[in-house]
């Protein structure tokens, strides 16, 4: 089987999670996109299970936890009849407000299924009791109470914004916020989604996929999810934090050492 040189596949996976499309990775290196799309494909399912059996037993104190909208194929309202597992998509993703450090995703639905199967997973890879922050979403109450059964400290951060304008492409303007308890005994001054919201941000730099107002949106949800884990892995073990000056598995003592993207690449090996 014929299979590309070490030094190529590194090109391609840098360009990758460096927001490249795959018909621009194409152009550069001179791959077919079949062949890019076969290297995400046998390196994001790597990656997934390098997360998985990697990112546990954190001692994270406070977590910060959000949902980002993409969608695979074709928006909700403009999805052809007949055509199924298309439509919106939402990454549920939490983050190590100390460390930076990406404690657990899930690709899936705005759904009270999705909030809870997150929610276990986040509480599976946790040693300790943490102060947990996220926006209003009322599914999260339902979901930390499952998976966390009261050992947690939990508020919500409520932004409170000005009438709507549905001509209006960004959010209107925030008036105001709403520090709110849920369980246990939060520090208010920790209740913040901050980090978790420029993680945000990180996300749509970082995959092509997320970028509004391109073609370069997914077109199958399995790849969506290959390129999310590829992203993850190298966010937490091998991007160099710009504040902390170390990696965020680093900071938050699960390596000594920086993954290099050559070692990202030989893990599907």
């Amino acid at each position: 089987m014929n299979r590309l040189p070490l030094n190529i596949r590194v090109q391609i996976i840098n360009l990758l999670v460096e927001g490249n499309s795959l018909r621009a990775i194409s152009r550069i290196t001179g791959c077919s996109k079949n062949t890019i799309t076969k290297l995400l494909i046998d390196v994001g399912s790597a990656c997934m299970e390098f997360h998985h059996n990697h990112v546990v037993s954190l001692n994270s104190k406070r977590v910060q936890c959000d949902e980002i909208w993409s969608f695979v194929y074709a928006k909700q309202k403009n999805i052809p009849d007949g055509k199924t597992g298309i439509g919106d998509v939402w990454t549920w993703v939490g983050i190590d407000a100390d460390s930076r450090l990406i404690v657990s995703w899930l690709v899936g639905n705005r759904d009270a299924e999705s909030a809870k199967s997150f929610m276990h997973d986040v509480a599976y890879r946790l040693k300790n009791r943490i102060q947990l922050s996220t926006d209003g979403l009322r599914l999260y109450i339902d979901a930390v109470d499952n998976a966390f059964n009261g050992n947690i400290d939990y508020a919500q951060l409520v932004k409170l914004f000005g009438e709507t304008d549905e001509k209006k492409y960004s959010p209107n303007d925030a008036m105001g916020i709403r520090k709110m308890p849920i369980y246990g005994k939060p520090d208010e001054n920790h209740v913040s989604t901050n980090y978790i919201e420029r993680q945000n941000l990180t996300m749509r730099m970082h995959m092509r996929r997320f970028t509004r107002l391109t073609n370069g949106f997914s077109k199958k949800i399995e790849n969506h999810c290959y390129a999310i884990a590829l992203h993850f892995v190298y966010y937490n073990f091998s991007k160099i934090h710009q504040t902390l000056r170390v990696t965020p598995a680093m900071e938050a003592g699960l390596t000594k050492n920086i993954l290099e993207l050559e070692d990202i690449v030989k893990l599907a090996d």
